[in-house]
């Protein structure tokens, strides 16, 4: 039903209007008390699912990803289509537009998206005061660096948003690969990031001895770009600063093989969608077997089907994420999903 009635209404309007149209929709929803529906329609509970990564325990490896609820507006709402977890943000400290609109594109032809929104949220403050509310939902946060502010001085950016964050997520994603920020993802490179991860930790110490807490997880995402030697570069950096895991990866650049039109296809920003689904997948697999020592591994990119799910598991990911193909394909993937790795346990 969702293909043939519902994403046709959808993707008739501009994507980025009909996102926050939907998260209305969503909202109402639970207005009418539908919550415990949606529950039972998309939720498949079964202990078989369950996954303990980095302390933590899933109920289901299925993640929602990052840049769908930015501001924690919904993440409630959002675990009800069956998600194990649900990632917020990107964050900053201070609010920020993000890029000129126009500025999110669906290339229907590639079951693709591209998007320049450029870290556009209200800012951490304003989204810790949602997940003071939370009580059961898994969350990650994913943190970032205003825009103005130069990369010598990123690592305040982080730090700010880890300390505002500290207490009300469960793991933290350290964000450097996004496209869409200037400079942003030359803190890829191994001097500024281990800098900034090392401060990181140093902080994630100093808060759970003063807040009797456990520490949180640290994962950093980065970019399906990278070349064989920057991915040995990261690899080194993940067990030297003995960060607790990789989101592998963000999205790409590149543009080769699409179907769209050429209008379309050079727009500027990060392509995400089904086009990423084979190098997301072979990133994950050379980490995999460059890596010295195990760490946490979600594996995010061009899943649109159980098959592409049980792909990038078999690949070597302990959890996975989605995002476009929750777009293109319906809550319902959520399901099929968990329905799939169930026949397969």
């Amino acid at each position: 039903m969702y293909k043939s009635l519902i994403r046709p209404l959808l993707f008739a309007f501009d994507a980025e209007r009909i996102h926050h149209i939907s998260f209305k929709l969503i909202k109402i929803a639970r207005i009418l008390g539908m919550s415990p529906l949606l529950r039972m329609m998309f939720s498949v509970d079964d202990p078989a699912l369950e996954r303990e990564v980095c302390g933590l325990r899933f109920k289901n490896p299925v993640g929602l990803a990052a840049g769908f609820d930015k501001d924690a507006r919904l993440y409630r709402e959002l675990s009800n289509f069956g998600f194990g977890f649900i990632e917020i943000g990107t964050l900053t400290p201070k609010a920020q537009a993000g890029n000129p609109k126009k500025r999110l594109f669906r290339l229907r032809p590639d079951q693709a998206i591209i998007n320049r929104m450029g870290f556009n949220n209200e800012g951490v403050y304003q989204a810790v005061e949602r997940l003071k509310h939370n009580k059961s939902v898994l969350v990650g946060g994913n943190i970032g660096k205003n825009k103005n502010t130069p990369n010598q001085l990123a690592a305040k950016d982080y730090l700010i948003c880890f300390d505002v964050l500290f207490k009300y997520v469960d793991y933290f994603v350290v964000n450097v690969s996004s496209p869409n920020t200037p400079g942003l993802r030359e803190l890829q490179e191994k001097e500024p990031l281990m800098k900034l991860l090392r401060e990181l930790k140093r902080e994630n110490s100093k808060l759970s001895a003063e807040n009797n807490l456990q520490e949180r997880p640290i994962l950093l995402k980065i970019a399906p770009d990278l070349n064989e030697d920057q991915l040995l570069d990261i690899i080194q950096i993940i067990e030297e600063s003995e960060l607790d895991g990789i989101i592998a990866t963000n999205t790409t650049v590149a543009r080769s093989k699409l179907k769209s039109d050429n209008m379309l296809v050079e727009e500027k920003g990060g392509l995400s969608g089904k086009p990423l689904r084979d190098r997301s997948t072979e990133v994950i697999r050379f980490i995999v077997e460059h890596r010295k020592k195990k760490f946490a591994i979600i594996g995010v990119g061009g899943i649109h089907s159980p098959e592409d799910a049980v792909e990038k598991l078999q690949a070597g990911a302990d959890l996975i994420q989605i995002w476009t193909g929750f777009v293109y394909e319906g809550p319902g993937l959520v399901k099929s999903i968990n329905r799939k790795l169930l026949q397969s346990t």
